[in-house]
């Protein structure tokens, strides 16, 4: 099992380092940050897919003018997993499976490049995108990005827990090392994803967290942009905080057997990817 670390999506909203904490400029550098697993018999697996090529190509007809203006997306096909996928010497159809932490915008984005990918997420993220009922959710879910589904898989908590989470151990047709951690909070149904490596484990977080000092230590820290996003973005605050707070504990305990990233820290991103640069 070979995996790259990729940026499938650039985010420069207003704020500098009152979001990332690193610019010097007025604009914020956040990423999309997905993994594409090269594997020996279940094909390629992405983690996430970021913005997809129509994202890049006909914003307006796919994302909402609310979060084009406060994320200042930046529209670079290059970016997408398709583009990097084709430059690793693959196709799309060699992407077999994508699995999700969410459906949110910039998320979801590139189901669309991978038509014949199997896609596994949590059945209560399905559940809840497909009742927009409130502003939030018409903005956050665009069914543009994957309304026209096959070969979807939902699932519910079950199997031996993972570190005293609960996980969904068996994903049809994925290795046993790729794991669901639901981490409702951001989104109803939110989860991690744990993968087993030889030396031990990731967890892609997804959005449970998006700064890189709100784990390994004791007392959080996050910059106020992020902090708000969060607060904006919550479909359950107090399993929000609940679960970050099981998350900081578990780094704290586990920090050597477990390496920890989230969706949108560029700063991860470069320590887990040290040829990616932030421009």
């Amino acid at each position: 099992m070979r995996i790259h670390h990729l940026n499938c999506g650039c985010m420069c909203p207003l704020g500098g380092a009152l979001y990332d904490g690193f610019s010097h400029g007025i604009k914020a550098h956040l990423v999309c940050h997905c993994l594409l697993i090269e594997t020996d018999s279940h094909g390629l697996i992405l983690i996430d897919t970021g913005f997809g090529l129509q994202d890049m190509r006909r914003p307006a007809d796919r994302l909402t003018r609310f979060f084009r203006t406060l994320n200042n997306i930046q529209y670079r096909d290059e970016l997408t997993a398709l583009n990097q996928v084709q430059r690793l010497g693959f196709r799309a159809e060699d992407v077999r499976h994508i699995v999700l932490t969410h459906l949110d915008f910039d998320h979801a984005g590139g189901l669309t490049d991978f038509p014949h990918a199997q896609v596994h997420l949590m059945q209560q993220e399905i559940d809840t995108a497909e009742q927009r009922h409130s502003w939030l959710r018409r903005e956050r879910y665009r069914p543009a990005q994957w309304s026209a589904r096959s070969g979807w898989h939902g699932y519910q908590a079950a199997g031996e827990r993972w570190f005293g989470f609960d996980a969904v151990n068996q994903l049809q047709g994925l290795p046993p090392e790729i794991l669901l951690v639901p981490l409702p909070g951001h989104t109803l149904g939110h989860a991690g994803i744990a993968i087993r490596q030889p030396n031990g484990w990731l967890l892609h977080g997804g959005d449970a967290w998006f700064y890189r000092g709100e784990l390994h230590q004791a007392q959080r820290h996050c910059t106020p942009g992020l902090r708000f996003y969060q607060w904006m973005m919550q479909a359950d605050g107090a399993a929000r905080r609940k679960n970050q707070q099981r998350l900081r504990e578990l780094s704290l305990a586990h920090g050597n057997d477990i390496t920890f990233f989230c969706s949108h820290d560029a700063q991860e991103l470069q320590r887990l990817s040290p040829g990616f640069s932030i421009d």
